[in-house]
């Protein structure tokens, strides 16, 4: 596809399902679910083949769609990630002249050059506790599904992911001036104005489901992906990054990808079902405006994902759901790498030169800012369990509840780069209903709590502070089913 073929597509797609932003509700920045009967639940499904599911069931696994039957489904979320960090303890070294020529920093300590001790200058934050603002987010959603035969059926699925979204608006650093040869508190918290990046993750999905057998099922996705992402507020680290033009305030860049999902459903036993998904690593376009911030030149992919599940009857009008999924993050270095490669020598070298000088100086090596190597946020792969349940009240109504349970992907040592990323959620609460409407078609609403843990760590550039990032989620959503 030609370039100006593929902005178009981008530009149609956004402005048809009129996103802004990014921000779900999230297994790191996976959604915890994307059909609404699925969120009431958890997002607990990929083996459920209940003819009343929605078609965005697909996005779970395209081989339930074919129990889904003919209909349509549309609607959105709203979205609220409460998120904020605090930063305890005084910065190393407090604002005052004559730091460099004045002896060094402290009292008889020669400063001849940067990097060298006593001469690595800190990179402090400043104490308190700061919120991010803009935490109301609509995020819409569509799938359709028809049947080609009695066995066979295809549809399209679009949907997103998120989570990669902060607005940090006030906060602090510490860095060095060389104008007043002088350690002062800048504005924003990397000392570098408002702070805080934007990811957005689209989906079309056309799939193909077909039964094999009575009851048991295939299915295939083709998954075409757009990806929309800036960052702002991260000059300070220019040091640090092979090109620093290519590092921050670039404004949006896109990049576009594709991957593939196949998936089964077996029908073990009366009641019972075992359903499996894989989604394979989405291949995408380097963010060439940002080749500096992430790993390998800009390289950001979506990591490959699996999940397994089993559906059983509950007396007549109940079913339980429990899936394990699989977020395999170190697929992708930008996820997977830590601040690590950053403190080697010749990039926190360069971090000093760039500090002391006050002018961006590029730094070299695998493991410096886009390197193929690079730093990043140092996530671990994910493993979620997601429990749900639903019964049929009456003939209109079907009452839905849920919980997941995840590992925290944030170690401690990686507090400081996940400021702008804290996807710290561990526990998701669902609850949700559909109602049948006299024309037959349907509503369904769903509500969501996501509780995160705190995470604590250590400053690696002042390791006399500890950095805390959390966050709560909030979420409420209702989609229209056409049958």
């Amino acid at each position: 596809m030609k370039p100006n073929k593929r902005a178009i597509l981008a530009t149609s797609l956004c402005a048809l399902l009129g996103i802004s932003s990014s921000a779900l509700a999230t297994n790191g920045y996976f959604s915890h679910a994307y059909s609404m009967k699925e969120a009431g639940m958890a997002g607990a499904g990929v083996a459920n083949a209940d003819k009343d599911a929605d078609s965005l069931a697909g996005a779970t696994n395209p081989a339930n769609l074919v129990f889904v039957g003919k209909r349509m489904d549309f609607g959105a979320n709203l979205f609220t990630p409460l998120r904020e960090y605090e930063v305890q303890g005084q910065p190393a070294i407090p604002s005052f002249s004559g730091v460099i020529s004045g002896g060094g920093l402290g009292p008889g300590s020669p400063c001849p050059a940067p990097g060298v001790q006593p001469c690595q200058l800190p990179f402090s934050l400043g104490p308190g506790k700061v919120k991010s603002d803009k935490n109301l987010f609509v995020i819409p959603h569509f799938g359709w599904n028809t049947m080609l035969s009695d066995n066979t059926s295809v549809g399209v699925v679009v949907y997103g992911n998120g989570g990669m979204n902060t607005t940090w608006q006030s906060g602090s650093a510490y860095v060095y001036n060389p104008q007043t040869d002088s350690i002062g508190q800048a504005p924003g918290t990397f000392g570098a104005g408002d702070t805080g990046v934007d990811l957005m993750q689209l989906f079309v999905a056309p799939s193909i489901s077909h039964k094999v057998g009575e009851n048991s099922s295939i299915g295939a996705s083709l998954i075409l992906g757009y990806q929309r992402f800036k960052a702002e507020g991260l000059s300070n680290f220019a040091g640090v990054v092979l090109d620093p033009t290519k590092l921050t305030n670039n404004g949006y860049d896109n990049a576009f990808g594709y991957g593939l999902k196949i998936g089964f459903n077996l029908g073990v036993a009366e009641g019972m079902r075992l359903g499996g998904s894989w989604q394979s690593k989405i291949d995408f376009d380097k963010f060439k405006d940002y080749s500096s911030l992430f790993a390998e030149g800009g390289n950001f992919d979506i990591p490959s994902t699996w999940t397994i599940g089993v559906s059983a009857d509950v007396g007549e009008t109940g079913t339980l759901l429990i899936d394990l999924q699989r977020i395999n993050y170190t697929d992708v270095k930008a996820l997977e790498n830590g601040i690590a490669p950053l403190l080697q020598g010749q990039c926190l070298d360069a971090l000093n030169a760039t500090l002391f000088n006050g002018t961006p100086t590029g730094a070299s090596g695998p493991g410096c800012g886009g390197g193929p190597n690079g730093f990043g946020f140092g996530w671990d792969d994910m493993s979620v369990v997601k429990i749900g349940y639903q019964w049929q009240h009456n003939k209109d109504w079907t009452l839905r509840v849920g919980y997941s349970k995840t590992n925290q992907p944030i170690g401690p040592s990686e507090v400081i780069f996940n400021i702008l990323a804290p996807g710290v959620i561990e526990d998701h609460f669902t609850a949700g209903f559909t109602k049948k409407l006299a024309s037959g078609n349907e509503l369904t609403f769903a509500a969501m709590y996501g509780a995160g843990t705190k995470v604590t760590g250590p400053n690696p550039f002042d390791p006399g502070q500890t950095i805390s990032i959390d966050m709560d989620q909030y979420q409420i959503g209702i989609s229209y089913g056409i049958k």
